[in-house]
């Protein structure tokens, strides 16, 4: 096709692609998304957990499709900026009855960029701010399914209205016993409910979309009574492959945040609407930004953008500092805060400055983080934002962290006068963004510092030492040996939960060799501080993790009476050999305690 000439059809062209770009993106994604009822019903774990991982990639590829498209067709990147101004008013106008609206400004905004060469969101030919409202947007009248499903018990009859909200989501299995499984959730929701009166208004709302993740599909909704909203999840898992049973029942907003947490993979749910679907999670966890909750939904440039804009947002209404963040410096990261913000940044310093002893690149860092991103962070590992060339006010830079980002990682930093005021702006032009957390090491400090007869004190310890072997073995469970297992390299979150975020020494379990350390071959061996066996380069010796990570009596004591099974390395191969048959090993987003009586008698995993 030859190159459009510059008339007045070129803008509404543009305009066109573009939408038809996202639409088409969007179009696949929810394919899959749909398709995860069928493999949740057929047991297909692991084509589950590669359909997730393949549909991260989904975004980029329809951007480079749209830009590759808009280059040949239309000289994109030579056009006059009046064309692209023209553009993008068409393409608000192409928005006003979509059912996506916000997400298919984001994809314009990553397909201007990317062929307009904009290094910096200081423009008028992106959405800095939404166009479009997605207030009260709902599915056609034809549609069979609006985003949640009302449901009216009756006077008695809470295990009847029960059973039909189970049985209006169509799964294909059969319950090993529904009855039952009512049963135990209406006298759960009852012991909830209380003793209130029953109200007019009294009724169950479910959204339309079951929640898959790895071997669970998640029911999520809430009661209303009065003035009284009780959010719920119930979790569906198989007992053998096709027949279905409900595990437990969540209720409240902390317990469904740890279900949505940050630290789990992201769900697959099919939504035509899904800032409606967003809406409806806001009312059961207002807590929860509305960037985290596109992010949990697989809709990760969508929570970047609106994060990006949270982020400005608070920069204009506060005056802190950027500041080094408290903790130990890493080998290969710059972390840095503010103070006022939930959020670390994170660089990767410049490869002059890594110590000898950290043999990886730049790059390969680069491919870590990747990998989490794609992997099931079970709980336990951090997710990352990624962004490149960040502006950031200079004033609001320490100078100490300048000092330190201009030393250990000038290759990322640009110090320029911002266009328009003269004021000056700090560039970095790649780094990580992860929700803050307090460091483990920090952590269990405070419990050391209180001494033992502290009770309270005493408690924290105990729990978070604990939580640390459980983080441990969830994350072999997940395939990942964290490499570097220090205290410092974990970080508590707010409910107490103990989350992985040091990614440059992360490898597959399946990748390691796990030895046990051969005996000294004499008395010299036995007193020399030296190692006097081989060492391959993925080898592990887990009996060595003990002096590194145990050196405080009252820690010593709690690990090895909970967790002494990690000191060996029959643990770990055991797990290994359990991955390489192709096992997906059980990890619960909830506690064993909360599970309907099945911890005994049942296999099953979110």
């Amino acid at each position: 096709m030859q190159p459009a000439t510059l008339d007045s059809s070129v803008a509404p062209a543009i305009a066109q692609a573009m939408i038809d770009g996202f639409n088409r993106h969007y179009r696949l994604f929810r394919a899959e998304s749909v398709r995860a009822k069928q493999r949740f019903e057929t047991c297909d774990w692991h084509g589950q957990q590669r359909a997730s991982r393949e549909r991260i990639e989904f975004y980029d590829l329809r951007v480079h499709e749209c830009v590759l498209r808009l280059e040949r067709e239309f000289k994109a990147g030579d056009l006059p900026m009046s064309v692209w101004q023209q553009v993008k008013l068409l393409y608000i106008g192409l928005l006003v009855q979509h059912k996506q609206p916000e997400l298919a400004e984001t994809f314009f905004n990553s397909v201007t960029t990317r062929i307009l060469r904009r290094d910096y969101f200081h423009n008028d030919f992106i959405f800095l701010r939404p166009a479009i409202s997605t207030e009260y947007l709902e599915t056609d009248a034809s549609s069979a399914r609006t985003t949640f499903q009302s449901f009216y018990p009756q006077p008695g009859k809470l295990e009847e209205t029960l059973r039909e909200v189970i049985n209006y989501y169509d799964l294909y299995c059969d319950f090993e016993d529904l009855e039952r499984d009512v049963r135990r959730v209406t006298e759960a929701m009852r012991a909830h409910l209380g003793e209130a009166k029953r109200r007019a208004n009294f009724q169950i709302q479910v959204l339309s979309s079951l929640f898959y993740r790895n071997k669970g599909a998640y029911l999520v909704g809430k009661l209303i009574n009065g003035y009284t909203e009780i959010p719920f999840a119930l979790p569906i898992l198989h007992r053998t492959p096709g027949q279905l049973y409900i595990d437990a029942a969540l209720f409240g907003e902390d317990d469904l945040l740890i279900l949505f947490a940050f630290s789990r993979a992201y769900f697959m749910v099919d939504m035509e609407i899904p800032s409606a679907y967003v809406q409806f999670l806001r009312g059961l966890m207002p807590r929860k930004p509305r960037a985290e909750l596109y992010n949990g939904l697989g809709l990760g440039k969508q929570g970047k953008n609106l994060f990006y804009r949270d982020f400005l947002w608070h920069l204009r209404h506060s005056s802190d500092s950027f500041r080094i963040a408290p903790g130990i410096e890493g080998m290969v990261m710059l972390v840095f805060d503010l103070p006022s913000f939930p959020y670390v940044f994170k660089l990767i310093k410049d490869q002059e400055h890594f110590p000898p002893q950290k043999d990886i690149t730049r790059e390969q860092i680069r491919d870590k983080y990747h990998l989490v991103v794609r992997h099931d962070r079970v709980g336990r590992m951090a997710d990352t934002m990624e962004f490149s060339y960040v502006a950031f006010p200079y004033e609001r830079f320490t100078p100490e962290l300048l000092d330190k980002i201009q030393a250990c990682a000038a290759s990322l930093i640009e110090i320029r006068e911002r266009d328009g005021d003269g004021r000056r702006e700090v560039i970095i032009r790649h780094l990580y963004i992860e929700r803050r957390m307090i460091p483990l090491n920090l952590y269990l400090q405070e419990a050391f510092d209180a001494g033992p007869h502290d009770a309270a004190m005493q408690a924290q310890l105990e729990r978070t030492v604990i939580e640390y072997g459980n983080a441990l073995k969830d994350l072999i469970a997940a395939n990942i040996f964290p490499g570097d297992m220090l205290w410092k390299n974990f970080g508590v979150t707010r409910h107490g939960k103990v989350v992985f975020y040091d990614y440059d020494e992360i490898e597959y379990i399946t990748d390691c060799n796990f030895r046990r350390v051969p005996p000294p071959r004499n008395e010299e061996d036995e007193m020399s501080g030296e190692v006097w066996y081989s060492v391959a380069k993925n080898d592990v010796f887990p009996e060595t993790f003990g002096p590194f990570l145990l050196g405080n009596d009252r820690v010593r004591a709690v690990f090895m009476k909970h967790h002494a099974d990690l000191l060996d390395p029959v643990f770990w191969q055991e797990h290994q050999e359990r991955i390489r048959r192709g096992e997906v090993i059980d990890v619960f987003p909830y506690a064993p305690e909360r599970r309907f009586g099945n911890a005994a008698d049942g296999k099953a995993n979110e």
